[in-house]
């Protein structure tokens, strides 16, 4: 089993994972485990991307940013706004913890694993 292989299942399950968290009535814990499974997610997700751009594009990437950057270039997404906006999503869930900030990056989750489970769709359909 290759490396991409191995972390796209591990990602597919982590996707899994924030869309059940996401069903559940909002609380302040349920909110708070959806905030750390999209943390598991955008770390899973550009780390399958990064896997899947040396394993089936021979390209490398170091970062999120020029991992996302790199799928952009070679066609496997679209520049679009977010890709560059959830790293700073990330960077918001990282330093201290804030209610109100808390609260504007679970508003932003249904969109963030939206965009993921399509990212995830196109790394597996390219695989094929």
């Amino acid at each position: 089993m290759t490396k991409f292989i191995s972390i796209m299942e591990d990602f597919e399950k982590a996707l899994d994972r924030l869309e059940e968290a996401l069903a559940v009535e909002k609380t302040e814990i349920v909110r708070d485990s959806c905030i750390k499974r999209f943390e598991i997610v955008f770390d899973l997700g550009w780390k399958t991307l990064k896997a899947f751009l040396q394993e089936i594009h021979n390209a490398s990437c170091a970062s999120p940013i020029t991992c996302f950057r790199e799928a952009i270039k070679i066609g496997l997404i679209e520049h679009d706004d977010f890709w560059l906006e959830v790293k700073n999503i990330r960077n918001l869930t990282i330093p201290t913890y804030n209610r109100e900030t808390a609260e504007e990056v679970y508003a932003t989750l249904p969109v963030v694993l939206k965009h993921f489970r399509e990212l995830y769709r196109l790394m597996k359909k390219e695989n094929s």
